[in-house]
């Protein structure tokens, strides 16, 4: 027979009153506590739909969305308490800067990148995946309006045709007849006869000789990417890091992850807002061309 705890004696080695101990058992949780709960809840699910991408500030925004009424330092608070923070691993980035170029490859876009609507600019870059049977190249095309990548390819070898897969891609997803800029950098794909060709009709815009702020916002999305996703894993070939990429982009980035740019709204759901926005001023201009062609007919009466 084990020896039984004495609850009493528990309690005089604590220094603790019966009466304090039974309350206490007694006592319902205060409405701050089950706040508090609630949040943290609340916090740690969009902690785990983000892949754990979302700090504080982005936390804050989803939970505001939701009629929340809380301030960026009260999640940060909860966050600490927690435990969790944003997981991003920070690759070793290595960079030069050469203001020379030539007059032939001229810089258009002048690092304006928020243009007023979609298909105004593109934006492509290449950048290195590495596996355990050797690199992988990914290329992306992104819209700078909605920062939305609308075209990718992941090729296993750095032929300019992988580029222009991606753009006759982006082409047939974007259906775009009036001319647009497409900034890019000076890799050899990208000044190619076959990328020539494939752009047709755009206007040409080259970052700088080995100057990759001229084509931030493509280069941070790869940063993004292999910041909150790909470098977390131990990728073993093409295979699995297409599957990588491939939920990163369509299932969470396009679609999920809300963007500063963006006033907090995903790719897609920014992109949504400008078309409702614009079918509304389209019925407005109807409108108002219908009243006044009724009154130039009844003045002509």
């Amino acid at each position: 027979m084990k020896r039984q705890v004495s609850v009493s004696g528990i309690l005089k080695k604590s220094g603790v009153s019966r009466s304090g101990y039974n309350a206490r058992k007694k006592r319902v949780p205060s409405d701050t506590s089950v706040r508090r709960t609630v949040l943290q809840e609340k916090i740690q699910k969009i902690y785990e739909d983000s892949h754990q991408n979302y700090g504080a500030l982005k936390i804050t925004a989803e939970l505001r969305k939701s009629g929340e009424q809380i301030s960026e330092k009260t999640v940060g608070n909860y966050m600490r308490q927690m435990k969790i923070k944003a997981q991003w691993v920070k690759p070793y980035i290595q960079t030069t800067i050469d203001s020379d170029f030539s007059q032939k490859l001229k810089n258009i876009l002048n690092e304006e990148f928020n243009p007023a609507q979609p298909d105004a600019v593109w934006c492509s870059v290449l950048t290195y995946i590495w596996t355990l049977e050797g690199f992988v190249y990914l290329t992306s095309v992104k819209d700078l309006y909605s920062r939305k990548i609308i075209s990718w390819v992941l090729s296993e070898t750095l032929e300019a045709s992988h580029v222009v897969e991606c753009i006759e891609k982006a082409k047939c997803v974007r259906n775009v007849e009036k001319p647009l800029i497409f900034h890019c950098d000076r890799g050899c794909q990208y000044v190619s006869e076959a990328f020539q060709k494939a752009t047709t009709g755009m206007i040409h815009s080259y970052s700088k000789k080995a100057y990759p702020w001229d084509n931030a916002c493509i280069e941070s999305f790869h940063a993004l990417l292999k910041r909150e996703w790909i470098n977390r894993f131990k990728i073993f070939n093409y295979t699995h890091a297409y599957k990588l990429v491939f939920e990163y982009i369509e299932t969470f980035y396009n679609t999920v992850r809300i963007h500063s740019h963006c006033g907090y709204l995903s790719p897609n759901e920014y992109e949504e807002q400008y078309l409702k926005s614009t079918e509304k001023n389209v019925v407005k201009i109807a409108s108002t061309l219908t009243f006044l062609g009724g009154c130039f007919a009844a003045t002509s009466i």
